[in-house]
């Protein structure tokens, strides 16, 4: 039995071998992986929890090998969603809901009964332009990764950027926009998002917080 880890170090450090890689995985100027790679090779790296639904037939799952994929068990994905690992990990936990229309990019981790509405755009990267002489695509990508504790939701049509952490039982309101840290027991909402209420254990309620308009 090979070293998964092993195999990849020596691929990157070989840029022939690199490429042969790349040439097997993908066709040139493709970014979707070859369907050898989605039905057979990913299977050997993937891990797909017990009862599990994944619709991925009007949807695009481009998921390669070389990061994880492992979502946990009771969750589903549904129809036209976007799921792709490419510039990093995607790691969901047990009973994750993905809505209809939702686009996830690694480096992403949704803890435990996490879920989004339908439309949601979750990212942990973003593409360099710090070398205006290039073409953005030209440029390394920027990768900050995107946390969420357990049983956090979003709302339809949000979109969370990357670098963002979302402390857990935290409800993002539909349309918002994360572009910092939300802490855990909260809700927020707005563009960007921001906290209006948070659970008190004392009171044992939900508390508007100071600056709600």
């Amino acid at each position: 039995m090979f070293d998964k880890k092993s195999v990849k170090e020596v691929l990157t450090k070989n840029e022939r071998l690199m490429a042969l890689g790349h040439w097997f995985i993908l066709r040139h100027g493709r970014l979707q992986p070859r369907w050898w790679v989605r039905k057979i090779l990913n299977r050997f790296y993937h891990k797909i929890g017990k009862n599990t639904i994944i619709r991925s037939k009007h949807s695009r799952h481009d998921l390669f090998p070389w990061n994880k994929f492992e979502i946990g068990n009771d969750s589903d994905i549904e129809n036209f969603t976007v799921l792709n690992n490419g510039a990093g990990d995607v790691i969901l936990g047990n009973r994750v809901l993905i809505g209809i229309g939702s686009v996830i990019i690694g480096p992403v981790t949704m803890g435990d009964g996490s879920g989004t509405g339908q439309h949601v755009f979750i990212s942990g990267f973003s593409h360099g332009f710090q070398d205006p002489e290039k073409e953005t695509r030209e440029q390394p990508l920027e990768k900050h990764p995107v946390v969420m504790g357990e049983d956090v939701h979003i709302g339809s049509n949000s979109v969370v950027v990357a670098g963002v952490t979302i402390g857990k039982k935290t409800q993002i309101g539909a349309g918002s926009v994360v572009t910092r840290d939300i802490p855990p027991y909260s809700v927020a909402v707005g563009n960007p998002a921001k906290v209006v209420k948070r659970y008190n254990f004392e009171t044992k309620c939900w508390e508007n917080t100071r600056g709600l308009q």
